[in-house]
C-alpha cells in the first residue's frame, strides 16, 4: 500500500515526503474537525452517576 502512494507522487524522494506529509496532516485536520464531531452527535450520551 505505502509502495503504491510512494510511486503516485512525482519528484524526487525529499519533495514526497513533504508531499505526504502535508496530506497526511491534511487527513488528520478533516478527522479532527469534522468526522469526530459528526460521529459524536450520532453516538447515544452514556448516563453516568455516583451513588
Amino acid at each position: 500500500m505505502f509502495s503504491l502512494i510512494w510511486r503516485f507522487f512525482p519528484g524526487p524522494a525529499w519533495l514526497r515526503v513533504i508531499v505526504l506529509v502535508a496530506a497526511l496532516a491534511a487527513l488528520v485536520y478533516v478527522v479532527i474537525t469534522y468526522v469526530y464531531p459528526w460521529v459524536a452527535l450520532h453516538l447515544p450520551e452514556e448516563e453516568s452517576t455516583v451513588s
